[in-house]
Parts: C-alpha cells; sequence; structure tokens
C-alpha cells in the first residue's frame, strides 16, 4: 500500500512540474516557470504554427494586407508562447489595427520590389552596361525588402505603429547583424519552398512568423540569455 501511494505522489509530483513548466497548471516554488511555456509542447506548437500560417495566408491574399496579416500572426504566435489568450478575434483585433498603415507599407513594398525584379530582369538581359552587378544589388534589395517588412511586423505594436516600427528597423539590425541574416534565411526558404509548391505557403508564412518571434529571444554571446 506505501508502495503505491509512493508511486501516486511522485506521478503527482511530475504531473504538477509539467503543468507548472508548460503554464497549464499553478507554478510551484521549487519549479522555475518557463520563459514561453506555449513551446513546451512540441506538437502544439507545430499545430500552431500551421494554423497561423493559415491565417496569414488568408489575410494577406490581397498583398496590401501582408503587413497586418504578419503583424497579426506574429502577435498572436507571441501570445501562443507565452501561454496567453489566442483567440481569433484577438488576431482580428489586431489585423484591424495594423490595416491602414500596413497597406501603405505594403504598396511601398510592392513597387520597390517590381522596380528591383525590372532591374534583375534587365541586368540578366545584357541591356544594361555591369549586368552582374546590377543583378547582385538588385538581389540585395530584395532581400533588404523582405527583412524591413519582417522586422517592421515583429515590432509593430498598435502604440507603436508602422511609421516607428520601420524606423526602429536599422537599430534592430545593427545590434544583431545575424538575426537579421537568419531572418533572411526564412524569407528565402518561404520563397523556395513556395516555388517548388504552391501549396506550401501555409506552413512557410507559419515558420517565417515564428521565426520572427523566435530570432530576437535566442540566446546571444554577450547579450544575456534572452539576446535582449
Amino acid at each position: 500500500m506505501t508502495l503505491v501511494t509512493d508511486k501516486r505522489g511522485r506521478r503527482a509530483a511530475s504531473d504538477a512540474r509539467r503543468a507548472a513548466a508548460s503554464g497549464s497548471g499553478p507554478v510551484r516554488e521549487d519549479v522555475p516557470p518557463a520563459r514561453f511555456p506555449g513551446a513546451k509542447n512540441w506538437f502544439g506548437l507545430l499545430g500552431e504554427v500551421l494554423a497561423v500560417g493559415m491565417l496569414v495566408s488568408l489575410a494577406s491574399l490581397p498583398l496590401i494586407t501582408l503587413p497586418a496579416a504578419l503583424a497579426a500572426g506574429v502577435g498572436h504566435m507571441r501570445r501562443y508562447l507565452l501561454a496567453e489568450e489566442t483567440t481569433f478575434d484577438s488576431a482580428w483585433r489586431q489585423f484591424k489595427a495594423a490595416f491602414l498603415g500596413g497597406a501603405v507599407v505594403a504598396v511601398a513594398s510592392i513597387v520597390l520590389v517590381l522596380v528591383l525584379l525590372l532591374d534583375i530582369d534587365l541586368a540578366n538581359s545584357g541591356a544594361l552596361p555591369g549586368g552582374p552587378v546590377i543583378a547582385a544589388v538588385g538581389w540585395i534589395g530584395l532581400a533588404a525588402v523582405g527583412l524591413a517588412l519582417f522586422t517592421s511586423a515583429g515590432l509593430w505594436t498598435a502604440d507603436r505603429g508602422w511609421r516607428r516600427s520601420i524606423a526602429l528597423v536599422p537599430g534592430v539590425v545593427r545590434s544583431d547583424p545575424a538575426g537579421a541574416a537568419y531572418t533572411v534565411a526564412t524569407g528565402v526558404f518561404a520563397v523556395i519552398v513556395t516555388w517548388q509548391l504552391a501549396p506550401l505557403i501555409v506552413p512557410a508564412l507559419g515558420c517565417v512568423v515564428l521565426a520572427i518571434v523566435a530570432i530576437p529571444e535566442r540566446a546571444r554571446r554577450g547579450h544575456g540569455d534572452t539576446g535582449q
């Protein structure tokens, strides 16, 4: 009887520790709370990445809504990782708040992308002298546009707005060039997998949103545990 009671006690203690670490139960004094309790369940996180990818894909179909969709997706993912409220209504409210300024950002981004693509096409056609250099500048410009869009979407809040968020991008890139490289690599990955198979845009965008949230939070040498 004593053995059974001890096993039940150990099992209850283990369950309590897992619940406290994941955010689904009360925090015990002997168990430090997890920084991102929503990330403890890897299967649940995968499902959330796919769900966010679906939401962002649908919300960004008109293209001019892409920045607002990314900002809403980032906010939703951040709340999930913190084990906070992650309802459709909260994401919808954030999308509406980000829409107007985000539409301006989207139009400017689309114009820049079209100009850069035209330059790359002309450079590859041989119609311009120094074509390889112009093409390289064009590709770097495309990467910069993607980096600015992803970083500003991660920085956006209703109080900060898009103008302030974009103004903060250069400082963020200078303070974490490796993080900027990771962000660009994530964007390249999303483009490649989508080009290979269009439906993969759903998990690709989900991965982009997760990367936008996770990259600034990673541990960095000389910046403490959080990279902030």
